[in-house]
């Protein structure tokens, strides 16, 4: 299920986006009204998460806009249908009512359950008919069926028989059916990180998996070895013809290695991208009436100089390669801010009928991706204020965590029993008992010697914080401290290795630029952020640490070679490995994007295959960077 995040508050979105991804939704995010809409006519959303209170356009004008038909002339020929769910912070009547009459489906009222929403989001689903509780419940491949709530694996009618690790390998496939897992990110996803095995048990694993569903009919391995990757999921083969006796688990040679059919739903998004192409082009012809009347005005002058922009970076992307170099060209006629000359005005006016006839051809078609997920980490909290614990909870998804209360040393014992956290938060002294909190400390050392935990008390002698230090706790805080105090202790000690796959920040002022590269990279396993207003990227830089960002070249108020000079100055972000997305080739301004601090540069249109070699590249290079010779490796993983 696709949803569209429209908030302007970066921390709320941030924190929405893990929860949401963690449940296995795959979500875009809108910084503004304006963005929202554009977005929610360019791509095709299952449910759209809508702020009341947006700069450019507010929540109510755009869930109108939604639903209206005439609000997509320029995109397309109905108003938007699916769920739209609205998130306000103001629990008044009238603004609640007018956003339900407006076209909203439902609200929630921040600061909001987690739980709570989610289930909001489940019944909308269900009463919109694109429910999905069933592909939850289940995960199939052809016959194939794993039954998460029974923890089964059947084949046709017959049970496969499966260790625990082959069931969890097994699920991990096939909720990640064009994913190309590492041996490395295996390991992550599957084990603890105080006991993973070797990388070379991994191929054992897979082996005896393969074995089990070859013993239960599978003619051929559904899990295929991609040599010097890992692996992934088989593509499942087309359906054979009515009157072909062939097994439905017979692997058709000629099409092992051909894309799956389920690439028609992105190509409908893409049309839906073309549909805008039309509007942009558009705007260039009326600008080129204007020249040709002898008179253009400055703002028409700008938006025609904008939309050229965005074509020239997007059209190639989208099977227009011609289009992209049209609109190049159009963008540079228009860049200096100069009346054209007589031969410059034939020009610009034969570039737009390019344009316009490119618009009659059939595209390339694109590929697809998969849904990217992420997991929050745990934290065990061992404390009987229900004052602080109260107001941990209610921050905890801001800061990507899941945080479980214990009042006591006594429940604590029980919830470790069922479960090792990422992290303890721990209190030295509880009232009602006089066992010491240094006792469970001292069997944590014992029991989970590679636990972190932070010592939260009011207690502050030398004495204690020696006996903390020998036992083994990573950080001290004492009280009073907020809770910004506490929640940047436990990041300090997050065990980051365990499941750090790699981020990728990508900043292009053009939304479809934007999902075409996002598309390239997500299939290889990175978290990718994608940020359409440049006037943002410190905080979002600062919100997600990512490990390399892509910068789009040209953008309107602040340009990806600014970025990359801002980056390079800062003493934390200096070494940031940075591309650099740019439709210039010529040597004059390479060598200005290596001077402003780019590491590599991407040329447009941009090809997959490239930039996915590239990214890897170098955060592959920047991980190898950050290892100590004296140091274990890092598990950091690119998968």
């Amino acid at each position: 299920m696709k949803i569209l995040l429209v908030e302007d508050d970066t921390l709320i979105s941030a924190a929405l986006a893990k929860l949401l991804t963690a449940n296995q939704y795959e979500i875009d995010i809108a910084g503004d009204g304006q963005t929202g809409l554009d977005m929610a006519i360019a791509v095709e959303y299952d449910l759209i998460l809508l702020d009341l209170q947006l700069p450019n356009l507010d929540g109510i004008s755009l869930c109108k806009k939604l639903r209206l038909r005439d609000s997509y002339r320029q995109g397309l020929s109905q108003g938007y249908s699916k769920p739209i769910l609205l998130l306000t912070a103001k629990n008044s009547n009238p603004d609640l009512v007018a956003g339900l009459d407006a076209g909203a489906d439902d609200y929630v009222i921040k600061p909001y359950n987690s739980e709570a929403l989610l289930a909001r989001i489940r019944a909308l689903f269900r009463r919109s008919g694109a429910s999905d509780l069933d592909s939850s419940s289940s995960l199939t491949w052809g016959n194939l069926c794993l039954n998460l709530t029974a923890a089964t694996v059947t084949f046709g009618k017959e049970i496969i028989s499966l260790t625990a690790t082959e069931y969890k390998l097994l699920e991990l496939f096939l909720q990640n059916p064009n994913r190309i897992f590492t041996r490395s990110a295996i390991l992550d996803r599957l084990w603890e990180f105080d006991d993973p095995p070797t990388e070379r048990a991994i191929n054992t694993h897979i082996k005896d998996l393969r074995k089990k569903l070859k013993g239960a009919g599978f003619t051929e391995d559904i899990i295929e070895t991609i040599y010097g990757m890992g692996y992934r999921l088989k593509p499942y083969p087309k359906e054979t013809p009515e009157n072909s006796s062939t097994p439905a688990t017979q692997i058709d040679k000629s099409k092992e290695n051909k894309p799956k059919k389920d690439i028609k739903a992105v190509n409908r998004v893409l049309e839906k991208f073309r549909n805008s192409f039309h509007a942009q082009v558009s705007i260039l012809a009326q600008a080129n009436t204007a020249i040709l009347g002898g008179y253009l005005d400055p703002e028409l002058h700008q938006n025609a100089k904008h939309e050229a922009h965005k074509l020239a970076g997007s059209m190639g992307s989208f099977g227009y390669p011609e289009g992209s170099r049209l609109a190049r060209e159009i963008e540079h006629l228009l860049i200096n801010d100069r009346p054209l000359t007589p031969g410059e005005i034939s020009r610009f006016s034969d570039l737009v009928k390019g344009l316009e006839q490119e618009l009659t051809k059939t595209p390339v078609t694109a590929r697809s991706a998969p849904v990217n997920t992420s997991k929050n980490y745990r934290v065990l909290v061992i404390d009987d204020d229900p004052i602080l614990t109260e107001k941990l909870l209610a921050e905890a998804e801001l800061y990507g965590v899941r945080i479980k209360v214990t009042p006591n040393l006594a429940a604590a014992r029980s919830r470790l029993a069922l479960a090792t956290p990422d992290v303890v938060l721990l209190d030295l002294t509880f009232p009602d008992t006089e066992e010491d909190g240094l006792i469970l400390l001292r069997e944590l050392k014992d029991k989970f010697p590679q636990l972190p935990v932070i010592v939260f008390t009011g207690r502050d002698s030398l004495a204690d914080r020696l006996a903390v230090s020998r036992l083994g706790a990573r950080q001290f805080i004492h009280k009073p401290a907020t809770t910004e105090q506490i929640f940047q202790a436990i990041s300090r000690v997050l065990p980051q290795e365990k499941t750090s796959e790699a981020r990728v920040l990508i900043v292009d002022d053009d939304p479809a630029a934007v999902v075409t590269l996002s598309g390239f990279l997500n299939p290889w396993g990175l978290q990718v952020i994608t940020l359409t207003k440049p006037e943002r990227f410190w905080e979002m830089l600062i919100i997600n640490s990512p490990n390399l960002v892509v910068l789009d070249w040209e953008m309107p108020k602040v340009s990806g070679l600014d970025l990359c000079q801002v980056i390079r100055q800062d003493v934390q972000w200096g070494n940031l490995p940075i591309l650099v997305v740019t439709a210039h080739t010529d040597a004059e301004s390479l060598s200005q994007a290596f001077a402003a601090g780019a590491d590599d540069f991407i040329t447009k249109p941009v090809l997959g295959p490239e930039l996915v070699t590239r990214v890897l590249s170098r955060i592959e290079r920047m991980r190898w960077r950050s290892v100590p010779a004296s140091l274990p490796e890092n598990k950091f993983s690119v998968s």
